[in-house]
């Protein structure tokens, strides 16, 4: 590796498997140090003792960012064990489904809480802590449907809609402040919780053949794409490979959007 984040204090939220814990792995043997966290205690736990075996410095933080106190106490650990923020990865989401009539208040406030709220306070927490030290990232975890619709996925593409917005937004509120802030955009992308029971809202688990023949049916590139692919890609954007880039959305989805 290249230690391309050699001396820097990244926050990973959402760590716990899939894009989370590819970019935490390339992260750390990228040099940096690590908060992590997710809701999964044992699973969280077993990423930040692989990166530890590794050699690099890492915590993990069991949070739910949907809750206010559980976001300052992920700040307040970095802060604590490490000194600084030079990095955060807003990663941590949900997927749901629905049309305007079938989505429930439960599912709507849910998936804005997780996706849209949970992101901006994150990045209003980590703001003042970055603006002393400047030169730092901000990368949110969008989708391709951060800039296209889809259907049967109204609060999901509500919410990805609007992460992208705040991307851009930000980026301009402290572009002067030396604090990049961009995002990543993946397509479909296989992670094993696809095949557990309630990631897509409650619905069966989704068999891996009938995953890739969808895949092929669809994505130009006739697969869906790896975590460790989007974890490249964060990486780009959380290091100074990108320092002239803020405001960017970034698509990694097999050419699924140029259709």
């Amino acid at each position: 590796m290249t230690g391309r984040l050699a001396n820097k204090v990244a926050i990973i939220t959402g760590a716990t498997s899939g894009i989370g814990k590819a970019t935490a792995l390339l992260f750390a043997d990228e040099g940096a140090a690590l908060v992590l966290t997710g809701r999964r205690a044992a699973l969280g736990e077993a990423v930040a003792n692989e990166i530890r075996s590794r050699g690099a410095r890492c915590v993990y933080v069991v949070a739910d960012h949907t809750q206010a106190e559980d976001c300052q106490r992920v700040v307040d650990v970095a802060l604590k064990e490490f000194g600084r923020i030079d990095i955060l990865f807003n990663n941590a989401g949900i997927v749901t489904s629905g049309t305007a009539e079938t989505t429930s208040d439960e599912v709507w406030n849910n998936t804005l809480a997780i996706n849209v709220t949970a992101v901006w306070r994150m990045c209003k927490l980590v703001i003042p802590h970055m603006r002393e030290r400047g030169g730092c990232a901000i990368v949110n975890n969008g989708s391709d449907w951060s800039v296209v619709g889809g259907k049967n996925a109204l609060p999901y593409v509500t919410s990805k809609g609007a992460v992208a917005l705040m991307t851009k937004a930000m980026a301009l509120d402290y572009a002067r402040e030396k604090i990049r802030v961009n995002a990543v955009c993946p397509g479909d992308t296989f992670v094993d919780r696809w095949l557990e029971k309630g990631y897509f809202a409650d619905s069966d688990p989704v068999t891996l053949d009938d995953a890739i023949e969808e895949a092929s049916a669809y994505i130009p590139m006739g697969r869906f794409g790896l975590p460790e692919e989007i974890a490249k890609a964060v990486l780009f954007l959380a290091s100074d490979d990108s320092s002239f880039v803020t405001g960017h959305l970034l698509l990694v989805d097999g050419g699924n959007t140029a259709q």
